[in-house]
């Protein structure tokens, strides 16, 4: 028996897309580079690249705006002093509504 799950994500389809040529291009698929990821993360116990406002072609990205990273910044430190919260998709879906 296998020690492997399913984990379903939501994405935009164009960012999947692009995500897609990508990681072909590189040899890889989405599964493959998203477990590259999770692992180098834990590896180095944060994520594993800067997150910047700016996009490579010198304008911002509106994921990434002021209030989005202070309540990712907020996130982070939260979880690092141990005040992490558990919710299942079904409870996150339900505050979504």
């Amino acid at each position: 028996m296998s020690n492997q799950i399913n984990v379903n994500i939501r994405m935009d389809k164009a960012i999947k897309e692009q995500a897609d040529v990508l990681f072909s291009n590189l040899g890889f698929n989405l599964t493959t580079a998203v477990n590259a990821f999770v692992r180098q993360a834990i590896r180095e116990q944060a994520i594993p690249f800067q997150i910047s406002a700016k996009t490579s072609k010198d304008k911002y990205d509106e994921y990434f705006n002021p209030r989005n990273m202070q309540i990712l910044m907020e996130s982070v430190a939260d979880l690092k002093a141990g005040k992490g919260i558990v919710k299942t998709m079904a409870e996150l879906e339900a505050m979504a509504e």
